[in-house]
């Protein structure tokens, strides 16, 4: 020991010492510890150095702390230093850091109240912890209710769950989620309700029983025990409360901010109600009993809605409105009665004044007389031997006994309510065991403590001793069982403090005689307490400052009790004359029931409560109670005690369960933990007394193996041996020396307490030097990878170096060389450079000198040159200068011309100007205008070119004009000596011509004004047409960026009408999906209810005595086939329904009721879901019409174009045919006019080319016409518009025509219009052999249509007579089909007037069929009745004769039976009575593996369906109906029988798909037989549409999928958290910590252990077994998605349950896990079915597992990473992460709430767990059969031979 405590205590060790704040603190040694140390040098977490000083006497260490891997552990006995700050601090991590309000210890369950709403009740929770261990999950009270129900049904013993704790704890809320887990385990939540009846007695006992104290707004002042009753199959069937301790004194007394019962402030608070007008109340705060508190209000609560609530609650127990008005004048009467002030008379009497309103107010609401309860309640009547007289009460003592009526009826008040919760719980079903839940107070202690907290912790000390009890014997049974030697374990047993209250001369005792003593008092009984125990009892004691008072030392703490009032309160006597007075109530009946306790009280539902359902423990009778008179005189504390000696019995005859419930703060704040208080409590509930139990002993338990992976790495090679428990002990007999602390059982092996850390401490070292080691080592060789990378790069950095300086050295040689060649090359430059500039110069100045040289002599000559121009040019201006004389007189003269001319052509001009301008006005911005606005300009510049030709041809004239005058000139000058002599003439000429120059000066200013505004109109009309084209321009712009936009627009609608008909159909997918959940989620309801249904009739009959022979037929159709019933078994129904009537009389009215409305519910509802589905499909199909309609439209629009180009093509032809007519008569014209032309040959050839292009216009019109009704496409449209506009180029071209090139280019155009008219013809001629080969084809079909009909008329002939009319109409209808369509496809109008006749005609056939149809048989049954006449008058004459019936089919079997043999219809032909036959040997006794393995894959289902198709060519409705009802019922009789066989669920699943896919694909329904062959198309049904039994079957096959389902979730469901989460797949990975006593013995059970290569060879069976069968692809597709999704959810489910799974060497094994499932997929080819996204929840909870968890980039991360968790799973698995080894660290709160913060925003469900019961809709896709009926051969093994093929 001594070597344990140095290794312990050394430096750095960390240990806890006592805190008064936060009770115990945590500091670690700065030094090693030696042996007679008498202090310790700590260090706390702060960084303050102390020294702890150690007690001299006992020399006790500080409590070492626990190694952090086991802080936060599920169960505290796990820890390895078992002690109060251990627990203290475990409990405080799970609570405030991981938000885990539940801890287990040892047996019991800590649960510490969160003050705040957590997500941890849901039905997902409850199905997880369904069917689980204990110790598998993590602590729950679901767990601890899952344990007394799996217990309660596995060792047949009643249970009981022990919820305690004080005020304000969480009791009643851990008692109401254990009674839900109860109800909806059981499978009774939706029968019996009993869950909600007892929830909804809730309001009502917390209005009554409890009240607001100190500690809590809602404290529970009374104690109750409900025992929730199961039957055989532990299904909840009632339920009954007991009540115990009500706290009678808070009706008349309530201490400071404490308030009296909720009932009577909620009536206060609704007193202004016109229903409580009659109870006179008003405020809280005017009446006595409710203010002496003085807080009548609770914060945030609303007593007038509290009030509505408790009234509900009445009517949904069956307690009316009558009795509830009862009720509050009770209550009501009441607090009048506490206002009744009574007033002393004198010192021995009191008196109350006349006409007390609160007095007369009581009376009125009770029904009792004024006179009375005013003399009675100052007044009481003493009897003695004697006499009787009337005794005056002072007014102390009367006060009292109104206060004591008061509780008195209170008390009686609540007791009737409870009867009456339990009334309305009771059921008539007997009882076989149940499960009771014990809510009750904890130990209490206040500053004052009356007689009510004696009591409370009196029930806490016997129920301590039953737990110390109970938890001792656990302790002794799993020493015991491991068998290892024990020896008694020293706890503290409270017997003597129990002695001290109940035994002989108690508390208790004493209480009773003082009571019954004349002159007792609180003062004499409390010195009789003294007297009796203060020297006898250590554990009683006595205040030094109080003689009424005293002090019991309980298992929790000391408590001090006030005497007052303890004698009184426990008396509890009340005024015998005053009940008398509230008996003899006339007008209350209410008031009278509260007191007959001798008579039971009516229910007010009227209903009265069974007594055989139930079975209550047998107590043995106090012989007290058979004295009946004084019943009514037991103390309180007597019948407190024996009401707790009752249940103590109760708890002792069951097996107990415990729940700790913790206050963890007096101010309610969430998730705030207080230590002082929460170790105040849990000493007080026994917690710590469990853990010193288990200290005592061997805390620390591991099995073998466990010890082994833990611990392999304290063992050496050497001692690891092939049997594990050897090496076990080898090695801890050389690890721990003292053999005492550890023990070797069985199982497992115990170590006390320390040990586990000293060897987890042992452990750490071993790994901390092997880490050491391996640091060591990857340093060095770290360091001496360095080394060598260094010195590798120094030679390389050497040899470089050195290349480099030779590098340098080259170049510089280089460059020295190439400067002497520079330098040489340079300087010949420069030389050569200087020698040409000299040469230059030279050259230069030469050149001057000659050139000045040459310009001289230059110059001379040019001036003797100008001088001789100078002449020339003298002499010329001479004779110009009379030149220009004579020119202007000439000019003059044409001037005046002119100006006259200009004048009127300007008046022209501004004439059309007006116009222009005008019309500009009119016309501006219009295309068309502005066309004929440039035409105009056009003609104008023609005219401007005209008037400037005229000008020309004047300017010509002139100057011929100026050459005659010129003549004339010289002529003059001839005759100037006659000139000279006509001076005058001369004058008056000169006077002229200066007159004509003025008029010609004139003349050229009107001329330039013309030329001015001419040039000015021209810019002006420029311009105006630049503008227009710039605006011409913009508006084809406008137009081009129109067309685009509408182009864009035009795409953008097509874009978006795209996205929405996708979203539509996106949406219209999803709806579907989730109505065919919906659905299929009703069929899984219907068949639930038909099972129950059958159940029900079973135990029914079972429970009747039946006829010998008879058998009642399964009568459970579901609604579609409950039409298809047998006729021929009417008889038999009739029987089956009478028996049925007789069954129900035996089974509950009330639950058949709710039955039959349920399922009428479902059939309505399944209804509605098809209605609804079918205007789903009718949306979906107006959608595609309205798709389909606006692509006709668009077509039509096409049509409309193409009807356009046709008229354009007819217009151009008749256009092309004008110009061919012009032409010839242009062409004859011309012919006739030249004389060379008439009769050349050239001509004739055009002219007969001409007339035969003609022609051939006129026949390609009437093809257009043609075409015009045959034109489909818009390429063949365009094919003939181009290749009828080509002719009409060259007629354009020929009406041109003027010359003989033109011509020749027209006779050249003509010849190619030939050539292709030439194509043409070929073409046509092409087309005229391909119709003749068509029309032979024809006839040639015609021919083999002759024999065909031949053949059909042979073999009609050899058939029956009414198969041969069928098969004649048969034929009729086809050759008319084909006919119609032939006939369509030629004349459309026509068409449909044939169709109209044709369909009338088959309607008159169809109906001369059915009269025809009608009379044979109407015949048949006369032919059946007459020969069964003639059998019966003459049956010895009859041999060797047929009956009419024979004689009809006589001729027919001579000629089947060869052709039988030959060809066989796929038909299976079997008489009425071999049906029961064929449904027995083919489904109810058919073994599916024979079929399988031996038979081709779904012969059952074409055997069925070949027996249905014979019915149907026979056109027998009834056989089609009762084959079909029969198969049905069959299939669903055997699957009920053998439902959890997978092989035989799978077989008919397979099957039952065939059979469908069989009715669909022979349907005759063009969408399933498009893969059929001709000849299956022969086998199609012909007779009965068999639509809805499809629907039938279908939902059969949907009810059988999901039998399929869960039977393969029963299976791999023990697998799956075995396989995935608990098995080491890889070995060596994931460490094994401490689990302490969480596994226990009795929640075991051991199936054997599954791994993965299980759930993997499970999954191989399934397929292959499915793949044996034939199952679908598509269906195997969905099965196995279902059965990865299974293993995901169970798998994330149970990892966010198991703390200890959250740790990364599990993430690495369920991704490894995973990876495995994934090969598989692949393996089988299914990895596109969607299984592999079904686990991608599971893959990223083991990513989240083992991704770095400590920056804000890693939150990110992880918040990127996992999209498919939510936020509440995320922050579950950080919460639970727990590190396995020291060396993984943490996850801190901080992390957590960044994480928290970062996924705030995302919208998503708060459901933690996955659902693992969600089925995904199932579809079943059409998939042929290529199999051909005829070929299918009847094995002998099925025997089936009494079929005969067809």
């Amino acid at each position: 020991m001594n070597r344990e405590l140095e290794y312990m205590f050394v430096e750095r060790a960390r240990v806890w010492i006592p805190d008064a704040e936060e009770v115990w603190k945590s500091a670690e040694l700065n030094k090693d510890y030696k042996n007679g140390d008498a202090s310790l040098v700590l260090m706390l977490e702060d960084g303050t150095n102390i020294e702890h000083k150690l007690d001299p006497k006992t020399k006790n260490l500080p409590y070492l702390r626990n190694p952090d891997i086991l802080v936060g552990e599920n169960d505290l006995t796990a820890l390895s230093y078992l002690h109060e700050p251990a627990v203290l601090h475990n409990l405080k991590v799970r609570f405030v850091d991981s938000k885990l309000i539940y801890t287990y210890c040892g047996i019991v369950l800590v649960a510490i109240n969160p003050y705040e709403t957590l997500p941890i009740y849901g039905t997902d929770i409850i199905n997880a912890y369904s069917g689980q261990n204990m110790g598998d999950m993590d602590p729950h009270i679901f767990a601890v209710a899952e344990e007394a129900y799996k217990q309660m049904a596995r060792d047949e013993r009643n249970q009981s769950i022990i919820v305690s704790g004080e005020s304000g704890a969480g009791k009643t809320v851990s008692a109401k989620y254990a009674m839900r887990y109860f109800a909806t385990v059981s499978g009774s939540a939706s029968e019996a309700n009993v869950e909600q009846k007892v929830l909804a007695s809730n309001p009502i006992m917390e209005a009554i029983g409890n009240a607001k104290t100190t500690r809590n707004d809602n404290s529970s002042r009374f104690g109750k025990y409900i025992e929730i009753g199961f039957d055989t199959r532990f299904r909840i069937i009632g339920a009954n409360m007991r009540t115990y301790l009500l706290e009678k004194s808070r009706v008349v007394f309530q201490a400071d901010e404490e308030r009296n019962y909720h009932i009577f402030y909620q009536l206060c608070a609704s007193s202004h109600l016109p229903e409580f007008k009659t109870l006179k109340l008003s405020s809280a705060n005017d009446f006595l009993y409710t203010r002496q508190g003085r807080s009548p209000v609770i914060v945030g609560v609303d007593d007038t809605k509290e009030l509505n609530a408790t009234r509900n609650a009445f009517m949904l127990l069956g307690i009316n409105e009558s009795y509830q008005m009862g009720l509050f004048r009770v209550l009501a009467a009441i607090l009048h009665l506490g206002n009744v002030e009574i007033k002393d008379r004198d010192s021995d009497s009191s008196v109350i004044a006349p006409n007390n309103r609160h007095l007369t107010a009581f009376c009125e609401l009770v029904g009792v007389t004024y006179q009375d309860m005013t003399q009675w309640l100052c007044h009481r009547k003493l009897k003695t031997a004697a006499e009787t007289y009337i005794k005056p009460l002072p007014r102390l003592q009367a006060t009292n006994a109104r206060d004591a009526l008061s509780k008195h009826i209170y008390a009686k008040l609540f007791n009737w309510i409870v009867e009456h919760v339990n009334k309305a719980l009771i059921t008539n079903v007997k009882q076989h065991s149940f499960i009771g839940v014990l809510d009750i107070y904890g130990f209490e202690t206040f500053e004052i403590n009356s007689f009510e907290q004696f009591c409370i912790n009196y029930a806490n000390e016997k129920l301590q001793q039953q737990f110390n009890m109970h938890v001792f014997k656990l302790e002794q049974e799993e020493y015991m069982k491991e068998q290892i030697p024990w020896t008694l374990i020293d706890f503290y047993d409270n017997q003597p403090c129990i002695n001290l209250i109940e035994a002989k001369m108690g508390i208790l005792d004493l209480l009773d005689e003082e009571c019954k003593m004349p002159k007792g008092s609180d003062d004499s009984w409390a010195q009789k307490l003294y007297n009796t125990h203060l020297k006898t009892c250590s554990l009683f004691e006595k205040p030094r400052m109080s003689n009424r008072a005293f002090i019991i030392q309980h298992f929790a703490d000391k408590v001090e009790y006030q005497c007052d009032g303890f004698l009184e309160k426990n008396k509890d006597t009340v005024n015998e004359e005053q009940i008398n007075v509230l008996k003899a109530s006339k007008k209350f009946d209410l008031l009278v029931e509260l007191f007959q306790d001798e008579h039971p009280a009516t229910s007010p539902t009227g209903q009265v409560a069974g007594t055989g359902g139930r079975t209550r423990l047998s107590i043995k009778p106090d012989k007290s109670r058979e004295k009946s008179s004084k019943e009514h005189k037991k103390t309180v504390g007597c019948q407190f005690r024996n009401s707790l000696q009752m249940l103590m019995e109760t708890l002792n005859a069951t097996t107990p369960h415990y729940v700790r419930c913790i206050k963890p703060n007096d101010f309610k704040l969430a998730f705030t933990f207080d230590p002082k208080r929460a170790v105040q409590q849990l000493r007080a509930c026994g917690v710590l007394e469990t853990i010193r139990i288990s200290a005592a002993g061997f805390p620390s338990r591991w099995t073998y193996q466990e010890f082994f992976s833990r611990y392999r790495v304290l063992m050496k090679q050497k001692d690891v041996l092939p049997d594990k428990r050897l090496t076990c002990r080898n090695v801890l007999e050389k690890l721990v020396e003292d053999q005492d602390k550890y023990q070797f059982g069985k199982t497992k092996i115990f170590f006390r307490a320390g040990q586990v850390a000293y060897l987890e401490k042992l452990r750490a070292d071993k790994l901390r030097a092997a880490c050491i080691r391996i640091q060591k080592t990857i340093r060095c060789w770290l360091a001496r990878k360095k080394y060598l990378r260094k010195r590798c790069a120094a030679i390389t950095i050497q040899r470089f170096t050195r290349g480099y300086q030779a590098r340098c050295l080259a170049k510089f040689m280089r460059r020295s060389q190439a400067a002497t060649v520079i330098q040489k090359y340079q300087r010949m430059c420069v030389e050569k450079k200087r020698y040409r500039q000299k040469q230059a110069a030279a050259l230069a100045m030469q050149t001057i000198l000659r050139g000045y040289m040459a310009r001289q002599k230059y110059q001379g000559l040019l001036r003797q040159h100008m001088a001789v121009i100078i002449q020339k040019r003298i002499r010329g201006w001479l004779a110009r200068c009379w030149y220009k004389r004579c020119l202007e007189s000439i000019v003059y003269l044409q001037c005046c011309i002119r100006r006259m001319r200009a004048r009127r052509e300007l008046k022209k001009l501004k004439i059309e100007a007006r116009s222009v301008e005008h019309f500009k006005k009119l016309n501006k911005g219009m295309e068309n205008k502005i066309m004929q606005l440039q035409r105009k300009v056009d003609e104008q510049s023609k005219e401007m070119r005209l008037t400037n030709e005229r000008l020309n041809g004047l300017e010509t004239s002139y100057s011929a004009e100026s050459e005659r005058m010129r003549g004339e000139l010289s002529r003059l000058r001839g005759v100037e000596e006659d000139a000279k002599n006509k001076t005058i003439q001369v004058t008056s000429l000169l006077e002229e011509l200066e007159r004509l120059r003025k008029e010609l000066s004139v003349t050229q200013k009107e001329k330039k004004t013309i030329e001015d505004w001419a040039h000015t109109y021209r810019n002006e009309m420029e311009k105006m047409v630049s503008e227009l084209k710039e605006q011409n321009g913009s508006l084809k712009k406008d137009k081009d960026d129109l067309n685009r936009l509408i182009q864009e627009q035009s795409q953008q609608m097509t874009e978006k009408m795209a996205r929405a008909i996708a979203e539509e159909t996106q949406q219209l997918e999803t709806d579907l999906n989730e109505e065919r959940s919906r659905y299929q989620n009703l069929l899984t309801e219907h068949l639930r209810l038909e099972e129950k249904y059958d159940d029900l009739k079973e135990v029914a009959l079972s429970s009747n005595v039946s006829k010998p022979g008879h058998r009642r037929t399964d009568s459970t159709h579901s609604s579609n086939e409950s039409e298809y019933t047998y006729n021929s078994e009417y008889a038999e129904l009739e029987e089956g329904s009478r028996a049925a009537e007789d069954v129900t009389r035996g089974i509950d009215t009330s639950l058949t009721l709710k039955l039959q409305k349920r399922l009428t519910e479902l059939e309505q509802e399944k209804q509605s879901l098809r209605n609804e589905l079918e205007n789903k499909e009718d949306q979906f199909q107006r959608a595609r019409a309205r798709d389909d309609a606006e692509f006709k439209k668009a077509r039509g629009a096409e049509l409309e174009y193409e009807s356009l180009k046709r008229q354009e093509l007819e217009s151009e032809n008749k256009k092309l045919k004008h110009n061919l007519a012009e032409m010839r008569q242009s062409l004859l014209g011309n012919a006739a006019t030249n004389s060379g032309a008439p009769g050349s040959p050239a001509y004739k050839v055009l002219l007969d080319q001409l007339n035969s292009s003609c022609e051939e216009l006129d026949v390609r019109k009437e093809e257009v016409l043609i075409l015009r009704s045959q034109l489909v496409s818009q390429k063949e449209a365009m094919h003939h518009k181009e290749t009828m506009t080509e002719p009409s180029v060259y007629v354009e071209d020929v009406s041109k025509l003027k010359d003989a090139d033109e011509i020749k280019q027209a006779y050249v155009g003509l010849k190619d219009t030939n050539r292709l008219l030439e194509h043409q013809l070929q073409t046509q001629r092409r087309g005229h052999d391909n119709e003749v080969e068509a029309l032979r084809g024809e006839l040639q079909n015609v021919k083999e249509e002759n024999n065909r009909q031949q053949q059909l008329l042979a073999q009609n002939l050899q058939l029956p007579p009414e198969a041969r009319i069928e098969a004649s109409l048969q034929h009729e209808i086809t050759r008319l089909t084909n006919e119609n369509l032939e006939f369509m496809a030629e004349d459309p109008t026509a068409s449909r007037e044939a169709r109209v006749i044709i369909l009338r005609r088959m309607v008159d056939l169809m109906e001369q069929l059915e009269k025809q149809d009608r009379t044979i048989r109407k015949l048949k049954k006369q032919l059946k009745v007459y020969s069964k006449r003639i059998g019966e008058m003459g049956a010895g004459q009859t041999e060797g004769q047929t009956s009419p019936g024979q004689m009809v089919d006589e001729p027919i079997h001579p000629v089947n039976i060869p052709r039988r043999e030959k060809d066989f219809q796929g038909m299976l032909e079997y008489k009425k009575e071999d049906e029961l036959k064929l449904v027995k040997n083919l489904i109810l006794e058919l073994k599916p593996r024979g079929v399988a393995v031996n038979l081709i894959p779904g012969l059952p289902a074409y055997i069925l369906f070949m027996c249905l198709r014979h019915a149907d060519y026979v056109n027998d409705d009834q056989k089609v109906r009762t084959l079909l009802t029969s198969t049905i019922n069959s299939i669903k009789k055997i699957l009920k029988k053998r439902g959890d066989d997978f092989e035989t669920v799978s077989f008919w699943l397979s099957n039952t798909c065939r059979f469908l896919h069989c009715l669909k694909q022979y349907s005759g329904d063009e969408a399933f037989m498009k893969h059929n062959t001709s000849r299956q198309n022969e086998h199609c049904l012909s007779n009965f549409d068999l639509a809805e039994y499809r629907q039938v079957i279908s939902d059969l096959a949907i009810q059988i999928y999901q039998q399929l389902i869960k039977c393969m979730e029963n299976i791999l469901h023990p697998m799956i958290v075995s396989g995935m989460l608990e098995h080491e797949t890889i070995q060596g990975v994931s460490g094994v910590k401490p689990t302490g006593l969480r596994k226990r013995t009795s929640s075991i059970a051991d199936e054997g252990t599954y791994t993965l290569d299980s759930i993997l060879r499970q999954l191989s069976a399934f397929h292959s077994t499915m793949c044996q069968h034939g199952t679908d692809p598509e269906l195997i597709k969905q099965v196995v998605k279902q059965q990865f999704y299974i293993i995901g959810a169970v798998t994330l489910n149970n990892l966010l349950l198991r703390k200890d799974m959250c740790s990364w060497s599990k993430g690495m094994q369920i991704r490894y896990n995973v990876s495995q499932l994934e090969e598989w997929l692949r393996d089988k080819g299914l990895m596109t079915c969607g299984a592999k996204e079904t686990l991608e929840p599971l893959i990223q909870a083991a990513q989240l597992l083992q991704v770095k968890k400590k920056t804000d980039e890693d939150a990110e991360a992880i918040c990127s990473m996992c999209q498919a968790l939510t936020t509440a799973q995320i922050v579950k698995v950080l919460n639970l992460y727990t590190p396995v080894n020291e060396f993984e660290e943490r996850v801190s709160v901080a992390f957590i709430r960044t994480i928290q913060t970062r996924l705030r925003d995302r919208c998503e469900s708060p459901q933690l767990l996955m659902d693992t019961k969600m089925i995904y809709p199932v579809t079943f896709p059409f998939n042929p059969s290529c199999l051909a009926l005829e070929t299918i051969q009847i094995p002998s093994s099925l025997q089936l031979g009494f079929l005969t093929r067809v």
